[in-house]
């Protein structure tokens, strides 16, 4: 029974697998022969899928001439270089789904025509011909010429000239990127022949372009000297908000950045730039919006460029914090602290160490017994204010016994002062007994409750007391007498 069971199992999921039939070719059909090297495969679309992978390869499943190219969801696929001559296509179509499954199809075939002639002209794709202000470090694109196996390029500084590419063989692709920068606002003239094992196109059209000026290449480069990354930009570790602080007006700010060259703007309400400094320090004084550039100059062409790094910040009043209260609210788990502040600041906080870590928030939580320091640090610089919170009333600070037997030792009750600064001020202690009647109220200043009541030693029991502090905190407990 349970092998049934697994065996339906298996054969469910294989046919959940397989539910998008594979596609047969429609052009070229299975078995073709003499099909064009530059022909188009099609095959019917394919409900419920997200892609085809097309494999093209001279044996049945391989990919030697083209592996696995994504063709989205279009049911066709055209080889961008052509297919060789006089061979057997092997074309395999897989199916993603959407679960992540990938269905591999069976390989079809079909045979391509045996080219006899030599290969028609093609022409420029990028840049076109007659194109103006082409960048010096272009690449040279042109379309496919039917049946071509290769090509050959030819680039000068004027009609018929190779002075700068002289009948290069690039094979067959269908771009090159000259080795180096063309030269600047020049015509340049092109020429590519497409060749195929029948010859070569013969006399093919020479298309002509004009450059403009160098445009200087600023992103990082590899050293081969020094094996490193080279940035041509400087970093800009620039905060995109500057405080100035109140009381600090007019205030200098230096820029940190690695930089040959600075410049500071203040952008004006209509747009205008406004040039503040060319140096890595700059005088602010008003609020508002302003931009940074930091620069290095490049040589290139025996010219001199900058590569720039822009950086836009904001400029806001600022100023330390006033903690204006800090709540105490005792919980299981711990002391919760909150802190109230004012001021124009962007503020944060840290308990007890005024180097931090700190935190945005203006809650601690968890916190244990005892006195501690609240620190509330301005974000931009102004200053870090401080409030001490002061210890509470526990009933930890009040003796578990007393033994008021005359020995001189430990003959007395009284609250045990702390020893944290700012000592905690009791305004009265309340003495009962276990039965809830007041026996006596003492002062904290006081040795002491001695174990009578109304000059009468009471004999050794339980005691509870009440006690309040000057920030109204109240605690009660027991406490026992031994004679």
């Amino acid at each position: 029974m349970k092998k049934s069971i697994l065996i339906i199992i298996f054969i469910f999921k294989a046919v959940t697998a397989i539910g998008q039939e594979c596609p047969r070719l429609t052009s070229p059909a299975d078995g073709s022969l003499g099909v064009l090297v530059n022909t188009t495969i099609n095959w019917p679309p394919v409900p419920g899928i997200i892609g085809y992978l097309v494999s093209l390869g001279t044996t049945p499943g391989g990919g030697d001439i083209l592996n696995r190219r994504s063709a989205g969801l279009t049911n066709s696929y055209t080889p961008e270089v052509g297919l060789p001559e006089n061979t057997t296509i092997y074309v395999t179509i897989s199916l993603f789904l959407s679960n992540g499954q990938l269905i591999i199809c069976t390989s079809e075939s079909f045979t391509t025509e045996d080219v006899t002639t030599a290969p028609p002209c093609t022409s420029l794709t990028e840049p076109l011909n007659n194109d103006g202000n082409v960048s010096v470090k272009t690449e040279l694109n042109w379309g496919y010429a039917p049946t071509a196996t290769g090509y050959r390029i030819s680039v000068g500084t004027m009609p018929g000239a190779t002075d700068l590419i002289d009948n290069l063989d690039v094979g067959n692709v269908l771009s090159y990127n000259p080795s180096d920068d063309l030269p600047q606002d020049t015509p340049v003239y092109v020429t590519v022949i497409p060749y195929n094992e029948n010859g070569d196109a013969g006399l093919c059209n020479e298309e002509s372009f004009t450059t403009g000026n160098a445009v200087i290449d600023c992103n990082a480069f590899f050293d081969p000297v020094s094996g490193e990354i080279i940035s041509r930009k400087p970093e800009t570790n620039l905060p995109g908000q500057i405080g100035l602080c109140k009381n600090e007006l007019p205030t200098l700010y230096s820029s940190i950045d690695s930089a040959e060259g600075f410049r500071w703007y203040k952008v004006n309400d209509d747009g205008t730039e406004t040039l503040l400094s060319s140096t890595a320090t700059v005088s602010l004084s008003e609020v508002g919006p302003y931009r940074y550039e930091a620069y290095n100059f490049v040589e290139q062409g025996g010219e001199t460029f900058e590569c720039a790094v822009s950086q836009e910040f904001n400029v806001v009043l600022s100023e330390i914090a006033q903690i204006t209260s800090v709540s105490v609210e005792r919980q299981i788990d711990g002391k919760r602290i909150q802190v109230e502040v004012s001021g124009l600041g962007d503020y944060e906080y840290a308990l007890d160490e005024i180097d931090g870590p700190y935190q945005d928030m203006p809650i601690f939580n968890r916190v244990s017994e005892g006195t501690h320091i609240i620190y509330v640090r301005d974000k931009n610089g102004c200053g870090i204010a401080q409030r001490l919170v002061e210890r509470e009333l526990t009933v930890d600070d009040f003796p578990k016994f007393f033994t008021p037997n005359g020995d001189g030792i430990n003959d007395f009750w009284q609250y045990i002062a702390p020893r944290e600064r700012n000592e905690i001020q009791l305004t009265y202690i309340q003495v009962f007994d276990r039965y809830g009647n007041f026996l006596t109220q003492i002062m904290p200043n006081s040795k002491g409750w001695d174990g009578t009541f109304n000059g009468q030693p009471l004999p050794s029991s339980s005691y509870w007391f009440r006690a309040k502090d000057n920030l109204n905190n109240e605690v009660q407990g027991f406490f026992a007498l031994k004679r």
